[in-house]
């Protein structure tokens, strides 16, 4: 292709509200331009490389015998109203109307649809297991869009949906689409950590994040220094025992604590060290509040505590509310005494603690001295992990500490059991002839976000460095004067020659200075530039590696061979 003939606007400078390195290079290089806030167009390069990360991604769907179709953007809101999400998934949800004022959505995901496909065209055992898979926009209503492609409010995604008999059926799915994507993002040269994800809204009892370690990254991946264990923030577990105390309990003491109303204030009015203080925080959980304690030094972790509660909403409970149902505000919040209505759930280290201290549930008031089953009673079903891991604890193997670091979720798999089949009527008959649930598993890519990772992790101070495997154009011939003859020949037949064995090619024939066309090369980053400069008349030319910035002078006799050489030891 002629770039004269590309639509390529590049920038020389780059918008003031583009914070990363993708958002930034994706713009100056004339690969996006924004729509809305969360909204992009994908130009003609970027469209190229969508093009090449779908089909790695319906390569890798036909190696496991996933079925490709397509299903609409635009949702009745009954199906959403079925499986109870159209109240619970919140604001991000894009609802709307028709002229019949029949109430719609955007589909932000599309387990509903699936679902309710499966459970209309199939009735027996023997029609299953099935994989069924779309790459589709996608919508959310993000209160924040940042980040170019990271946090959008349209964006693309792959979805997969599996549909199996019997667990065995889901553990084959789930375990074949976890291969599929170590495939995937192996192909697309990318750097990655399978890690332990929090299903969230989806549902499902386990679930996988595929995250891409980079500085823009939105989540924190915690991980061991010494063994494979890595898991989302959220759901990342430090190394504790169970302790028993030999000390002997001391009698409840109620203390004054005049305008003490953290644990750092606490702590240092007391002089005692933050783990041996306890700390509660009250939570809402589907209109109920619960009482979460820990040790000081730890911060109660929300989504544990949503998921141990198995509840569909999960917030902090406002201090009137609190102040109401307890007698005291934040700060002298305690578990003992709280009303019955309070559930209490206790992380297991301070479940461990001995004459320890907390708020009293009177204002300037603390207790002291308290301890489990004499003056709270604590049931050991409702003591758990409900902390937020720390880095440089020993991490849950016990072989390693945690390390932080940034990451970019590109991909997410989740096993969702019955969660949807049993709200929809999804159901198959049995090899006894007896109505079963379907077993499901949910499975998505971040098609579009992938742009923003590969180039988080493939960039320099000149612009984007694609892998051959998705760049939008393998070769990029620059003729450095267009009006030399034997430079416009020796491009024109290399351009047919490398297109003839499959090459993707670009040839910058546009009249502009060389340094304004190597810069321009050098921004949108395809991984081989051949420059046909000076000694052209003797059939030499100069080939750039742009992973490596190396070049190589050669006979264009030699070119395709080593462009071939080139391009497959960077796929």
């Amino acid at each position: 292709m002629k770039q004269s003939k590309l639509l390529m606007p590049t920038l020389r400078e780059v918008p003031s509200d583009a914070e990363v390195v993708s958002h930034q290079l994706l713009l100056k290089a004339g690969y996006i331009r924004p729509v809305a806030a969360g909204m992009f167009s994908y130009l003609p390069l970027a469209k190229r490389v969508l093009n090449k990360i779908e089909a790695i991604v319906r390569e890798e769907m036909d190696n496991i015998d996933a079925n490709e179709m397509l299903v609409p953007e635009v949702l009745p809101a009954e199906l959403w109203q079925k499986s109870g999400r159209y109240a619970t998934y919140g604001p991000d949800l894009y609802k709307l109307k028709n002229r019949q004022d029949r109430d719609f959505i955007l589909g932000p995901t599309h387990e509903e649809t699936f679902t309710q496909l499966l459970a209309d065209d199939i009735k027996s055992y023997k029609k299953l297991p099935l994989v069924v898979y779309q790459i589709q926009q996608k919508f959310r209503d993000e209160n924040r869009p940042r980040f170019g492609l990271l946090r959008t409010r349209e964006f693309i995604m792959k979805d997969a949906y599996s549909f199996s008999a019997d667990e065995a059926g889901l553990d084959k799915a789930f375990h074949d689409m976890e291969s599929a994507y170590t495939n995937i993002f192996d192909r697309l040269g990318l750097t990655y950590r399978i890690i332990v994800g929090d299903a969230g809204a989806m549902g499902g009892s386990d679930s996988k994040e595929f995250s891409a370690p980079a500085s823009a990254g939105e989540d924190t991946i915690a991980y061991s220094d010494t063994t494979s264990y890595a898991a989302n923030l959220e759901m990342a577990k430090d190394f504790y025992e169970r302790q028993v105390s030999l000390e002997a309990e001391k009698d409840l003491q109620s203390i004054d604590t005049p305008n003490v109303k953290s644990i750092e204030e606490l702590s240092e009015f007391l002089d005692i060290e933050a783990n041996k203080l306890a700390k509660t925080i009250i939570f809402k959980a589907d209109g109920k509040l619960v009482a979460v304690v820990t040790t000081g030094d730890f911060e109660v972790n929300d989504v544990k505590v949503q998921n141990f509660l198995h509840a569909d909403n999960l917030e902090l409970a406002d201090e009137p509310t609190v102040e109401k149902i307890v007698g005291t505000g934040f700060g002298s919040l305690g578990p003992v005494g709280l009303p019955d209505e309070v559930q209490i759930l206790v992380d297991e280290r301070a479940a461990d603690l001995v004459n320890f201290t907390a708020g009293a549930n009177r204002d300037g008031k603390h207790l002291t001295n308290i301890n489990w089953q004499r003056d709270v009673n604590l049931m050991d079903s409702n003591v758990g992990d409900f902390r937020i891991a720390r880095e440089g604890d020993l991490s849950v193997d016990g072989q390693g500490k945690l390390v932080f670091t940034k990451g970019i979720e590109i991909g997410h798999i989740f096993k969702l059991g019955t969660r949807y089949s049993k709200s929809m009527g999804a159901q198959v008959l049995d090899e006894n002839g007896r109505q079963k649930d379907m077993i499901m598993g949910s499975y998505g890519i971040g098609v579009s976000r992938l742009l923003s990772a590969i180039v988080e992790q493939n960039s320099d101070e000149n612009g984007l460095i694609w892998p051959a495997s998705v760049a939008p154009f393998d070769v990029h011939i620059v003729p450095v004067n267009i009006k030399d003859e034997d430079q416009i020949r020796i491009a024109n037949d290399l351009e047919t020659t490398l297109t003839s064995q499959g090459f993707d090619v670009l040839v910058d024939d546009r009249k502009e200075r060389a340094g304004v066309k190597f810069a321009d090369a050098d921004l949108i980053g395809l991984p081989i530039r051949i420059t046909v400069g000076k000694k052209a008349t003797e059939e030499i030319v100069e080939v750039k590696v742009r992973a490596s910035n190396t070049n190589i002078e050669m006979r264009v006799s030699e070119v395709v061979d080593s462009v071939s050489v080139l391009l497959n030891d960077d796929k």
